[in-house]
């Protein structure tokens, strides 16, 4: 029975080290047909990147990274909100191919910004995404408690604990978790203050929020 995306935030981890086997043509084809629907959807320039030893930097491969030969490369044409947009639609990305049985890995500060920009084109890259055959399934990371991340005036409802539960297991540049939900009647705002990810890691915090809530739950105030 195959996995749900909801079941796929719950399993996916970070990993860093994968054991070179490539991607089947299937999982190819999958990935790029999820690839373009985020594309059209939401106006960008993601592309799937196979046989790319050199996106990671020099040290990573040296000393923790092991393997990443095959990406998401996370671009699109330079203008406001692509950071955000590239978060989003890096979810989505992160979490479909958990339920193919793969992991991923988002790289936000350490991909070779030379080696991908080369490949990105005219389009202004963000990172990469690392997607394979993991080595090991990852661990959970250490989350911050709901309290410390959200708000809600008056009695929070189910559906927005259930979605700050969900936002705590979105990846974030350097772990941080530099974001906070408030919520009041059916809207929800979100603040990021993670410098040069905030963008990227609102992106990523709010497609985990929406799944766990429910995208019929409330709006984004």
């Amino acid at each position: 029975m195959a996995m749900t995306m909801e079941e796929a935030m719950r399993a996916r981890h970070m990993v860093r080290r994968y054991t070179g086997e490539p991607l089947s043509e299937e999982h190819v084809r999958l990935l790029e047909e999820r690839i373009e629907a985020n594309n059209r959807e939401h106006g960008l320039g993601i592309r799937l990147v196979r046989g790319d030893a050199k996106a990671v930097s020099g040290v990573m491969r040296l000393t923790v990274a092991k393997n990443v030969r095959d990406y998401f490369l996370m671009a699109g044409a330079d203008e406001d909100g692509l950071d955000e947009r590239l978060g989003y639609a890096g979810a989505d990305l992160m979490l479909f191919a958990q339920t193919l049985g793969l992991n991923t890995w988002w790289v936000g500060g350490t991909f070779n910004r030379s080696d991908v920009a080369s490949r990105a084109g005219a389009d202004r890259p963000v990172g990469i995404v690392a997607v394979g055959h993991g080595a090991t399934q990852g661990k959970p990371h250490k989350t911050k408690e709901a309290g410390q991340v959200s708000s809600y005036e008056g009695q929070a409802p189910a559906w927005f604990e259930r979605g700050v539960e969900a936002a705590l297991l979105a990846p974030t540049a350097l772990a941080k978790q530099a974001f906070f939900l408030r919520g009041r009647g059916d809207e929800v705002s979100i603040e990021c203050d993670n410098g040069i990810f905030s963008g990227a890691d609102t992106g990523l915090v709010k497609y985990h929020f929406e799944l766990g809530a429910g995208r019929g739950s409330f709006r984004w105030a």
